[in-house]
């Protein structure tokens, strides 16, 4: 068995300053800013190394609502993150869910960009 499958994401964007302000706003975080090759990131402020994640602009970089779902962490309540979504230029498309014992509770939304996120909290 793996200790860890996923250990980075990469959430494409197509306005940096816009997707880091939604961001920013559902999740009251900071991101920290780089150029690195073609690419513009921000990061996600984690604790954990083998835990985290950009948003990411390119020229290869195309947010989509068809493509891979992610799901961050909704902790401690992913009802007060969702109730965030609207008002920072995203859209809740599935509210807090409880899916049972084993995987807790769900919600979605789409991002400033278009990109399809998952929150979970267990």
């Amino acid at each position: 068995m793996l200790q860890r499958l996923f250990i980075w994401v990469e959430i494409p964007v197509s306005n940096m300053e816009r997707a880091k302000t939604f961001y920013g706003w559902i999740f009251r975080m900071d991101m920290q800013s780089m150029p690195i090759g073609d690419d513009e990131y921000a990061f996600f402020p984690v604790q954990e190394q083998y835990n985290g994640g950009a948003l990411v602009k390119g020229p290869h970089r195309k947010p989509s609502v068809d493509g891979v779902t992610i799901y961050l962490d909704g902790s401690p309540d992913l009802a007060i993150i969702l109730s965030r979504v609207p008002e920072a230029g995203g859209q809740v498309i599935m509210e807090k869910t409880n899916t049972g014992n084993n995987a807790g509770y769900l919600g979605m939304f789409l991002d400033s960009e278009g990109n399809r996120i998952g929150l979970q909290h267990l």
